[in-house]
């Protein structure tokens, strides 16, 4: 399996995701191929290569041109304020592969999403001015289409540093990280550097949070390509770079280890259980579950197990703490073999459904249609949610086998 590891020792960006992977190897006229299928007008995109701290890496330029921003009135018009179904019709309405746009639109969807939290709006209700909506929809369906063209399967990124200092929003000056990204790095680890700056920004932090998973190391892997992506300034002793690591993962990459996290509780209601459940997910625990159990003096009684890897463990041990009436919690480490995920959308004959596939050594071992996107189809239909599940495992069956 082919995966990418983002080295993010000097922030994150969305140019420099392009620059990483344009100095990987990336052909930048493949690049502007690709994105002239969104039909989108009024910018520039360029590659050059720079030095950042003595370190050779690429700086990708997308510019934002005049002849847009004057003579396209009524084009200006159309783009000066987009918003999410905005941007969603543009990348919809492209010739790009449906593997690209589905992630890029999750990509806008949790941008916009987190930008009316901060807000305190509606996600369709967030506006993306006419340059940053261009800039951004560039960066993110430019960093879609590489990861695609260069057949990556599987995003991993380092801990992140934010910087420090001040940064201009378009509501004024707030504290690094801007609040956006911040909100985007929610359960992620981040670094300490002492550069006051803004080292990751909004686009640069959507893009990985919402298509990889963080790591205190790299992952296990054989190393095939790097790439340096070059940020706009140049910090004297950190070099303003994102690496990036493209190779193998080692076969090993399929068992990993986790942790079980345990209390005893036998005086907590049931309602009280499943709010705790709730925020031991929300936590970021990969399962959790309720089993019964005897305890002292003849009382019935619950064992609360989270399974939570090693980057959640603090804040899964925090719910147990503070959500129930525990004195104490047990934990261990086991080793699990796992099958390594991912998500198509197929068209059935009931409509579109995302699927869940498990792959072990490459080849499909499991696959599953999505609850979410049954639940729909049997409410829009009016047929039983069984027979839903019937008909669309059928055609997976044939669609997998073929």
């Amino acid at each position: 399996m082919k995966i990418v590891y983002f080295d993010c020792f000097s922030g994150i960006s969305g140019d420099m995701i392009l620059g990483a992977f344009v100095d990987a190897g990336l052909d930048i006229n493949l690049l502007k191929e690709q994105l002239a299928l969104l039909h989108l007008h009024g910018y520039e995109i360029s590659a050059e290569k720079v030095k950042r701290a003595g370190v050779s890496g690429t700086k990708v330029h997308v510019v934002i041109t005049q002849k847009e921003n004057h003579s396209h009135t009524a084009h200006r018009h159309h783009h000066s304020h987009l918003n999410l179904s905005g941007i969603k019709a543009i990348i919809e309405n492209s010739n790009l592969h449906q593997d690209i746009k589905y992630d890029s639109i999750r990509v806008f969807q949790r941008l916009a999403e987190v930008e009316a939290k901060v807000h305190n709006t509606t996600p369709d209700k967030v506006h993306f001015h006419e340059v940053g909506a261009i800039d951004a929809i560039v960066d993110i369906v430019g960093s879609v289409i590489a990861i695609k063209q260069l057949g990556v399967e599987k995003i991993y990124f380092s801990p992140i540093p934010t910087g420090h200092g001040y940064t201009k929003c378009e509501h004024g000056t707030f504290p690094v990280p801007a609040p956006a990204t911040a909100e985007l790095l929610k359960m992620q680890l981040l670094k300490s550097v002492d550069i006051e700056k803004e080292l990751t920004t909004p686009t640069g932090a959507a893009i990985i949070t919402t298509l990889g998973e963080g790591l205190r190391t790299n992952p296990d892997m054989r190393i095939l390509h790097t790439g340096y992506g070059a940020g706009s300034n140049d910090n004297p002793n950190i070099p303003n770079l994102l690496r990036i690591l493209i190779g193998d993962a080692i076969q090993n990459i399929a068992s990993d280890e986790i942790w079980i996290v345990e209390t005893n509780i036998d005086n907590m209601t049931g309602e009280v259980l499943g709010y705790v459940m709730d925020k031991l997910f929300e936590a970021g625990a990969a399962d959790a579950y309720f089993t019964p159990i005897q305890m002292k003096k003849g009382r019935p009684g619950v064992i609360i197990s989270s399974i939570v890897s090693e980057l959640h463990l603090s804040a899964v041990e925090l719910v147990l703490l503070n959500q129930t009436t525990t004195f104490g919690i047990r934990k261990h480490k086991v080793a699990r073999t796992i099958l390594t995920r991912e998500f198509k959308e197929i068209n059935s004959q009931l409509g579109k459904i995302k699927v869940k596939i498990g792959k072990f050594n490459g080849s499909i071992k499991s696959f599953s249609p999505e609850y979410e996107d049954c639940k729909r189809i049997a409410e829009e239909r009016g047929i039983p949610l069984k027979q839903v599940y019937c008909i669309i495992s059928k055609e997976l069956e044939h669609i997998m086998n073929s």
